[in-house]
């Protein structure tokens, strides 16, 4: 299994899971002890003391196989992990404002292609020769609009010097004025030429609220959570003794998560917050900003899998697991697979190393989070950690889909 962190850095927010083998259980055969499977690779994690605790709801054909929690949600306080605990989605936030922005167009409130201008007068940046640029919705909801994140880029780059917040930390600014910021840095390329893993979900978020006339956290309840009854995924969580503890196991020991407390990459570094999860007054940060409940998730995945659930067109919901890119290299993804909107699609299973079809799609939390839908084989499978970052990258997501695949 190959994983790649961002840049030479420790993360990718972005999924691999599970070495390829050659062949593969018929579905039933498979699906009898799917369960047994999860669960020996999540107790294994756990008594080697890789992840503290974990939620995992698997199923196939909307049939729930395996809902089941594992460890600890609080190991210094001895609170048990349980199936509605709460998690900081961080990165698995994208999928949800995508599919706001994606309702939003289906409903005819905003097109794909508008520039961004439409919506945010201020938000323009420039190329690196000082050129002007211009970036659309869609560039924002692939990732393609030449926009980059601090912890990706040097400790004294620009978007450092500009106090950008990748929304993970609590700066004490509006959104509005992080976005002011990030528009003040030149672009990393020009947009729809490449691709860089981004602040653009939070631009998107904000051209949400102004598509809509309501705040984002609104706007996501009223376009994807509301319909789908996702009661516990929201930008602020109302109760926090439900709200797992978050630690960290990777090169350093296991340990709680301090607040603050910078993860080093090649970069800056990321620079986490835990206490932004119950911060009323912290921007609702549409790329990292929400927490919620595996069976919420779950909920969410079965609806793009089935057509949208009465949350987008059919065909829309088709597109969020669909490539977007039209054949553009995706330098920080996974060998094997594109973009699609909300997250990447497997597009060679081989080269991918991933046991599951093409058109797999997935994507993963810097806090210990990953979940992949296989609409071919009917799968959606959920696995809400509170351990970053083995819960996100490496040896255990790669065990937990060959335990869904039988292999």
């Amino acid at each position: 299994m190959t994983s790649r962190l961002f840049r030479n850095a420790v993360l990718v927010f972005l999924l691999a899971f599970a070495l390829l083998a050659p062949l593969r259980a018929p579905a039933g055969q498979a699906d009898a002890g799917m369960a047994g499977r999860i669960g020996a690779v999540v107790s294994r994690a756990v008594a080697e003391g890789r992840i503290v605790g974990a939620v995992v709801v698997a199923g196939r054909d909307g049939k729930v196989l395996c809902r089941e929690a594992f460890g600890m949600a609080d190991r210094e306080a001895g609170v048990p992990m349980r199936v509605d605990t709460l998690f900081r989605l961080a990165s698995m936030s994208k999928p949800f404002v995508s599919a706001a922005a994606l309702a939003l167009a289906d409903a005819g409130a905003l097109s794909l292609d508008d520039p961004v201008t439409r919506w945010l007068p201020y938000f323009t940046p420039r190329l690196p020769d000082g050129a002007p640029a211009v970036v659309t919705v869609r560039q924002l909801l692939t990732h393609t609009a030449g926009l980059s994140y601090g912890f990706s880029d040097p400790p004294d780059g620009a978007l450092a010097r500009a106090g950008v917040s990748d929304g993970l930390d609590r700066p004490g600014i509006s959104l509005e004025e992080n976005l002011r910021r990030l528009a003040g840095v030149p672009l990393a390329f020009a947009p729809g030429t490449s691709w860089r893993y981004s602040l653009a979900i939070d631009v998107l978020g904000a051209v949400v609220e102004k598509a809509a006339g309501l705040p984002l956290p609104e706007a996501v309840a009223r376009f994807v959570t509301g319909p789908l009854g996702m009661r516990d995924t929201t930008f602020v969580v109302a109760d926090a003794a439900r709200l797992a503890a978050p630690y960290v196991h990777g090169k350093q020991p296991l340990h709680r998560m301090a607040d603050p407390e910078v993860l080093p990459t090649s970069g800056a570094g990321i620079r986490f917050s835990p206490a932004r999860a119950t911060d009323a007054a912290a921007y609702p940060s549409g790329g990292g900003g929400m927490s919620g409940t595996a069976d919420d998730y779950y909920a969410f995945l079965e609806a793009v899998r089935r057509g949208g659930g009465g949350m987008l067109r059919p065909e829309t919901a088709r597109a969020m697991t669909t490539d977007q890119l039209g054949g553009l290299p995706v330098g920080l993804v996974d060998k094997g697979r594109t973009f699609g909107f909300g997250g990447a699609v497997l597009v060679d299973p081989a080269q991918a190393e991933f046991p599951g079809r093409a058109g797999t799609w997935n994507w993963g939390g810097v806090y210990g989070t990953h979940f992949f839908m296989d609409r071919a084989s009917g799968l959606s499978v959920v696995v809400l950690t509170n351990t970053t970052t083995d819960g996100l990258s490496g040896a255990f997501p790669a065990q937990i889909a060959q335990a869904v695949y039988g292999e």
